[in-house]
């Protein structure tokens, strides 16, 4: 992918509904060479769809932030199976260093998150945990996260 594909790309994720003729006008293309651009990088699954976002998949909860855990021995996918089961956990993530997963939650109020916390403490194998809570976002990819499919494919 060159630099006009990845602004192409750039463009699309802004407005994905933009039509040819205005990516064409805003990359300073031609609306062929646009056309071309972009059959390709769907031919060469480099886009693999497109979607819709209601403004309701992006409402935020009050409280959200992340949850760092440590797991006991080799417990991961045991704990990762207990922590899918938790509706105000939004994504599970396995990591290195100190902390073996990473999760992201929301939460109606702290009262609600502080319930759940207790729960995530009392499961077998989770040896500490430390939780920071989000203050601000100043930019999100969150789009992107609810695009993808149960498989883990962006659509």
């Amino acid at each position: 992918m060159d630099k006009s594909d990845q602004k192409l790309v750039a463009a699309l994720r802004q407005n994905a509904r933009a039509s040819i003729s205005e990516l064409a006008l805003r990359l300073n293309l031609s609306r062929a060479t646009v056309r071309a651009r972009l059959d390709r990088l769907m031919t060469d699954e480099e886009i693999l769809g497109f979607t819709v976002i209601l403004k309701e998949d992006m409402a935020d909860f009050p409280v959200r932030g992340v949850t760092l855990i440590e797991v006991e021995g080799k417990g991961d996918e045991r704990i990762i199976s207990r922590l899918r089961g938790f509706p105000e956990i939004q994504a599970i993530h396995s990591t290195n260093g100190r902390w073996d997963l990473i999760v992201e939650f929301g939460a109606e109020t702290l009262s609600d998150l502080d319930k759940v916390l207790r729960q995530l403490r009392k499961i077998d194998g989770i040896n500490a945990s430390e939780t920071n809570l989000y203050l601000a976002t100043h930019r999100s990819n969150r789009a992107a996260e609810l695009m993808k499919n149960k498989n883990g494919v962006t659509l």
